[in-house]
């Protein structure tokens, strides 16, 4: 099974071909987020280059899938992490790419390179521990059965979500996405990603060995501050959502099970608006993007503060809190049936 992804988009793709790799230049990585920027990388398989309407290129990677993982497993966290966690991921990435291909979200290919899908930074973060992870678990993704009035209507493969770290709590599905219940993306407890558990030796060594090197600059994972003053939040919402005015009023008017915000009312001099959901809100009140929609508000003497805990959306698989459950010895299967309650391993025959 091959899988088609969209590594870059720009004006000219600058690239250089070899015996059996290629070459781009430039790629942009974590558009958006507080780690965004640039890098070459290598990537084996096929590579075409799209003329689009626009007058714009896009680098387009046709590669094995199993070939693909070994990359996104190593580019979501580091290849030196414990085996069981490079397990646990290579199963959810691929139930992940495995829905998405059934229902691409881009035009002319079936997923990007980028965390808006699944980190994809073709071969210079990848070593065999990797590929071994990946042969592993050859074929395995997660199912779940859907059930009517307690009889089984069909089994599917799961949509796996992940994220960094959930900051104590993991998320429901319908606080990030569209209003329905995912049955296997629970909000469950997790103290594992709570790294003042460790001896700051054993923390620093578990971070060295499970993030990669732009990830490791991201110190306040789990709980975090952001400051503002009144000129400074206003001049960021605004430039997200104009017009608003001075902000006078930031109040969270639903939050999801773990506590992140799934809706907010932004009141303005001007105008008052309402949005959501947690990413939209975490886009909002930040130059680039807030770790997570887990926080408080405070507002005195013209300073705002938000506390927050958690990177990233929550729901699903808390990779930090996974590296930590597979160091201290648990083995991949546990740790999925931790983040994802109900599903169960399978190997389909496609």
């Amino acid at each position: 099974m091959k899988i088609r992804v969209g590594i870059l988009t720009a004006p000219s793709i600058a690239y250089e071909r070899h015996a059996d790799t290629f070459l781009l230049k430039n790629v942009r990585i974590g558009i958006g987020f507080h780690w965004d920027r640039t890098e070459d990388q290598e990537f084996a398989g096929e590579l075409t280059i799209r003329n689009n309407a626009d007058g714009t290129q896009t680098a387009i990677n046709t590669i094995e899938l199993e070939n693909y993982l070994c990359s996104v497993i190593s580019s979501e966290m580091n290849a030196n992490s414990p085996m069981e966690l490079l397990k646990a991921h290579a199963v959810i990435s691929r139930s992940w790419a495995i829905r998405a291909m059934e229902k691409p979200s881009h035009e002319g290919f079936d997923v990007c390179a980028d965390d808006h899908c699944q980190r994809y930074e073709g071969l210079r973060r990848m070593n065999e521990r990797a590929v071994e992870a990946v042969r592993a678990t050859a074929g395995q993704v997660l199912m779940y059965v859907q059930k009517d009035k307690g009889l089984c209507t069909k089994e599917e493969i799961c949509d796996c979500r992940y994220y960094k770290c959930c900051g104590g709590r993991t998320e429901v599905w319908r606080t990030c996405w569209e209003d329905k219940d995912v049955p296997y993306i629970r909000s469950v407890s997790c103290d594992w990603c709570d790294m003042s558990r460790q001896q700051p030796e054993q923390r620093n060594r578990i971070m060295r060995l499970v993030l990669n090197d732009y990830d490791q600059e991201t110190k306040d994972f789990r709980d975090w501050q952001v400051r503002y003053t009144d000129t400074e939040l206003d001049d960021i919402v605004n430039s997200k959502h104009p017009g608003i005015g001075h902000v006078t009023a930031l109040e969270p008017l639903h939050r999801g099970e773990s506590g992140r915000i799934d809706s907010l009312r932004i009141v303005g001099s001007e105008r008052t608006e309402v949005i959501g959901k947690e990413l939209q809100i975490r886009y909002a009140l930040s130059k680039k993007c807030l770790y997570s929609s887990w926080f408080d508000v405070t507002h005195r003497e013209g300073i705002w503060t938000l506390t927050g805990h958690g990177w990233g959306h929550g729901a699903g698989l808390c990779q930090i809190g996974a590296a930590v459950m597979a160091a201290e010895g648990k083995g991949y299967e546990e740790i999925l049936r931790y983040y994802y309650a109900g599903a169960r391993l399978s190997t389909p025959t496609r």
